[in-house]
């Protein structure tokens, strides 16, 4: 890379890891991400490590900015050093626009310019509280006003804007974090009627409802189909998911396309993400309050200079490694208090895997530990201890329970051992095991 390779940060919110079509979806259609994956190298095992909380795009958030684990990476971003930073110190023009999910004060020591910054969590698509750019880093609630078009939309105008009128000789972060295809999902209906419900495919592991009590059967996301959740229902949902991701993936082909037009394409390294999955109606659940794969698994694309074209990579990957991977795009040390691991080995074919397992947790109730091969799920909900080993070779949909069959007490053994030792890594309080 050389010292003026700019860097464009795009994050979607709740697109699961298999929504692109090149990557095998035949029944959605993102012609601008199908473009990242045939220009980049994609890693189809990238995945958040989980979350403490319902609302799991913060703490993933807050582990992407920060490059620490789950239980290091303190959602608000409060003392801890983040990649925005980084990149400030050694001379870029950091310029945030979109869903900033992690206090409006570690939002201040990112960026040195920005607009229509949303604060909140969630909001209707069509009016969403923005902030502009506040030098003082104070951002006054009275301040806040509501953006006139669609998320997706305004987001992308911002960044537009930035490109278009961007002159300086200093190296750009663009962040572009869209709040899209997150619900209420309503895409604007030239995208919407693109997906007749009944046309969807049904999700191979739809069940009426789980299989026993996960502790979070009645959260909000779960409360957006009634139960038990039948096909038509789904059918709806995912279409309704499929429109905001066709209307999302036009959006980010715009800022693109301006990237293009005005000659920073050739110098600049572009990152696309998903914060977290979703359930759709797998496994009987809705949102992504759980450790299975459609809720944990995400995207992630990187394209531009340097960068392979058409590879893919199956190492498992988490988006905490972004920052170390960051640092050595642009030639900077990576900081001590950096626990992720960069992807350069495996962006440039000198490693097939940075790690052997991954680790995931959601509140205290779900911890999981996986392998190339296995994953094993620990529930305990209110005294109940329930126990789900996966072999994901035969079983990718993850609904084949095998931890009871005697066969499969060694790898049940290996993996629990797993679970524990990561458990004292990355210092998680909760015992399972």
């Amino acid at each position: 890379m050389s010292d003026k390779t700019n860097i464009l940060f795009i994050l979607t919110d709740d697109q699961r890891f298999d929504t692109i079509g090149a990557l095998g979806n035949n029944e959605i259609n993102t012609p601008t991400m199908d473009s990242l994956v045939n220009n980049g190298v994609t890693f189809t095992h990238a995945s958040i490590m989980g979350s403490m909380s319902g609302a799991v795009c913060m703490p993933s958030r807050a582990q992407i900015m920060s490059g620490r684990t789950l239980f290091h990476a303190p959602h608000d971003l409060a003392d801890t050093l983040i990649f925005p930073e980084v990149l400030q110190d050694a001379g870029y023009t950091t310029y945030g626009t979109g869903k900033w999910h992690n206090q409006p004060s570690s939002f201040a020591r990112c960026f040195t310019d920005g607009a229509k910054i949303f604060f909140g969590g969630m909001s209707e698509h069509t009016k969403v509280p923005v902030n502009d750019f506040d030098p003082t880093g104070e951002y006054p609630k009275e301040k806040i006003y509501v953006g006139e078009k669609f998320s997706s939309e305004l987001f992308s105008d911002s960044a537009v804007d930035f490109l278009n009128n961007y002159d300086d000789d200093k190296p750009f972060f663009l962040y572009v974090p869209y709040t899209a295809p997150h619900d209420p999902r309503t895409p604007p209906q030239k995208y919407r009627d693109m997906y007749k419900s009944s046309e969807i495919g049904i999700p191979e592991n739809l069940m009426p409802e789980h299989p026993f009590d996960n502790g979070e059967m009645k959260i909000r996301d779960e409360q957006l189909a009634p139960w038990p959740r039948t096909s038509d229902v789904i059918q709806q949902h995912i279409a309704e998911y499929y429109g905001m991701l066709s209307h999302l993936d036009y959006e980010i082909g715009r800022v693109l396309s301006s990237l293009d037009k005005n000659g920073f394409a050739k110098d600049t390294i572009i990152i696309f993400a998903g914060d977290n999955g979703l359930a759709l109606g797998q496994h009987g659940l809705m949102g992504k309050q759980s450790l299975y794969d459609h809720s944990i698994r995400v995207p992630l694309i990187i394209t531009g200079p340097g960068i392979p074209k058409g590879e893919k990579t199956d190492a498992l990957c988490y988006l905490l490694d972004l920052f170390p991977t960051i640092c050595d795009m642009t030639g900077l040390s990576i900081p001590d208090s950096v626990e992720g691991r960069s992807l350069m080995p495996l962006i440039n074919g000198n490693d097939r895997r940075i790690r052997d397992n991954h680790y995931y947790a959601y509140k205290d109730i779900h911890r999981a530990v996986r392998n190339d091969q296995h994953k094993l799920v620990e529930y305990s909900v209110n005294g109940v201890r329930t126990t789900q080993l996966f072999d994901l070779d035969k079983d990718p949909h993850e609904m084949d329970n095998i931890a009871n069959d005697t066969k499969n007490s060694k790898t049940l053994e290996h993996l629990r051992s797993e679970l524990t030792r990561w458990q004292k890594e990355i210092d998680d309080p909760t015992k399972f095991v």
